[in-house]
């Protein structure tokens, strides 16, 4: 038994140094006949579409923040077979910044039919002036959710890429995912991950952090918290005092509640909830936590179930030490999937996915501007979509004074969308 436990490691393994060879450093190939734009409807009014050059089936929309061309990463079919969440596809990961009103030639990072390709836990980049980090799932084991977490590099914007290996060091079949990223000291950038190496033994789910030289690689990880939600997503920002990463945290008890750790001049603070729902649930809601930082202004979303399906927003003045009474977004039985960003003002604009009272199945993707002095939210619809979960989760960027928006499109295949908006906009909303 031990035996064929080793060689099963070992050939899971070769698959992935295999995997990891693949990153390639020249743009794909486009499929003729892209699909009709979004449309926009009276309501949608000054919202402008900029779909992004990614092939039908595509999936997995992420920006990387803080760049005045924002990147956008996605996971696209790598061949003529239509993409979806099954074993046997072959997978690329493709980046295209957006620059002035277009998006650039994509360009893969990696390829392989060894991508894990999940609507819930998807790639992502980490980007600053001139290098990145990007990181995809890379099948290791038999087991259903086996993958790590697979790197590349690049130190010319994003025109090259080159593997990097690994994210943990560790290369059991167990799940090792829900990246991200924020940029570090000296060009680097530091990731925030789930890590599920003790799993198969019966130990929980935890969640780790590492430094990433986008030339060399991951150093040494570091453990912050011995016991968090199997499969919901994590989020991190930088704030004037240093980094905050958002996470679901699950007790004992499985209260499953958003908590937070600081990165201080003394080390890492200790856990802390952003608000104590006390939501009680046996079971991962797969709908994770999302934050933007402003110097010491910290704001933080998220979906809870208690005491019923809301989707919640609360600031904090000292970069995540306390925060605010939560700020209603949405009490009206929403899906959640929620993501999040600071303007210029300190004002925190929120994208999440509301349920439509006029559309039986379907759910509006909602944006609103909420100030920290507001009661509450006042959003407007960008589009209506499918409650499945291959609606995926719409992620947002701001752009200057503009603010960009991704989501998938489900269908037979499913396409990626994209629209920008000036930031007034939200302003318009109805209150």
């Amino acid at each position: 038994m031990h035996r064929l436990r080793s060689n099963r490691k070992a050939s899971a393994t070769s698959r992935l140094l295999g995997l990891v060879a693949l990153a390639v450093l020249v743009p794909g190939c486009v499929r003729e006949g892209p699909a009709p734009a979004w449309a926009p409807t009276p309501s949608t009014a000054g919202i402008e579409s900029i779909d992004p050059p990614a092939l039908p089936g595509s999936m997995g929309a992420s920006f990387a923040r803080g760049n005045d061309a924002p990147m956008l990463s996605w996971l696209e079919p790598a061949d003529e077979r239509v993409g979806r969440e099954t074993e046997g596809e072959r997978w690329r990961l493709r980046v295209s910044r957006f620059s002035g009103s277009s998006w650039t030639a994509p360009v893969t990072v990696a390829e392989g039919d060894g991508l894990f390709a999940n609507w819930a836990d998807f790639p992502a980049v980490a980007a600053n002036e001139t290098s990145g980090i990007a990181h995809w799932l890379a099948v290791s084991g038999t087991e259903k959710y086996a993958y790590s977490i697979a790197l590349a590099g690049t130190t010319d914007g994003g025109a090259t890429w080159r593997p990097l290996g690994w994210l943990p060091t560790d290369h059991s079949p167990a799940e090792h995912g829900f990246a991200s990223w924020l940029p570090a000291e000296g060009g680097g950038f530091r990731a925030f991950w789930l890590d599920g190496r003790g799993m198969p033994g019966g130990g929980p789910m935890t969640l780790l952090s590492s430094l990433v030289d986008p030339e060399r690689g991951s150093t040494a990880e570091e453990l912050l918290d011995d016991r968090v939600c199997d499969c919901c997503q994590t989020d991190a920002a930088m704030t004037s005092d240093g980094p905050v990463v958002v996470y679901r945290d699950r007790s004992v008890g499985e209260i499953r509640d958003i908590a937070i750790r600081r990165l201080t001049r003394e080390g890492w603070s200790e856990q802390a909830l952003v608000h104590a729902d006390r939501w009680h649930i046996e079971g991962c809601p797969v709908n994770g936590p999302a934050v933007a930082a402003s110097d010491r202004r910290v704001a933080v979303a998220w979906f809870t179930g208690a005491p019923s399906p809301r989707v919640l927003l609360a600031f904090s003045e000292d970069s995540g030490a306390t925060f605010s009474t939560p700020i209603p977004i949405d009490t009206e039985a929403p899906l959640g999937r929620v993501d999040v960003a600071i303007d210029r003002e300190g004002r925190a604009i929120v994208s999440w996915l509301g349920r439509a009272a006029d559309a039986a199945g379907k759910v509006a993707l909602r944006l609103a501007r909420v100030a920290p002095s507001d009661s509450a939210a006042a959003p407007i619809t960008v589009t209506m979509t499918d409650s499945a979960r291959t609606s995926g989760f719409p992620r947002l960027v701001l752009n200057g004074e503009h603010l960009l928006v991704a989501w998938a499109e489900p269908g037979s295949p499913g396409r990626l969308r994209a629209v920008r908006l000036g930031a007034g906009r939200l302003d318009q909303a109805a209150p």
